[in-house]
């Protein structure tokens, strides 16, 4: 797999695939998808996007550090899971997101993705919660 950083549109169509197939394409575009601090990566197999992941600077409430990043709408196609995609893009973004001062990064994990976010260094914070339409998450953290 070859990772490079791709344009927000570009995550448009995996996100609507795996994360909210029975939601309109529309809500698979995000609110910080265009800030000038946001970056996206995505993953490729010779030359079909495979996987993908998208990091806002935007800060939770629950956390006390200044800055923090978010990563929301990692997403791999289905054929490609396993493989480590998913570990390969995180690894790529953890030293961009020191690089800026950052030391933060957080998300709202889906509930049978906690144990992958688990062993790339993420801790729980609270009780599961559900985003409506999309289903039930956990807010995760780690320290960069």
């Amino acid at each position: 797999m070859i990772i490079k950083q791709i344009e927000a549109k570009d995550t448009y169509n995996i996100r609507h695939q795996v994360l909210r197939p029975n939601l309109p394409i529309e809500t698979c575009q995000f609110d910080n998808d265009m800030d000038e601090d946001s970056f996206h990566l995505g993953g490729y197999n010779e030359d079909q996007l495979t996987s993908i992941a998208s990091f806002y600077l935007d800060n939770n409430s629950q956390f006390p550090e200044e800055f923090q990043y978010r990563l929301r709408g990692m997403a791999t196609i289905k054929e490609f899971r396993g493989r480590g995609y998913s570990t390969d893009l995180l690894s790529t973004a953890f030293p961009l997101i020191k690089n800026n001062h950052v030391k933060v990064l957080w998300c709202n994990a889906r509930t049978e993705s906690t144990e992958f976010y688990s062993k790339m260094g993420f801790e729980t914070i609270g009780n599961v919660f559900d985003i409506d339409g999309v289903g039930p998450h956990f807010l995760m953290k780690k320290l960069i």
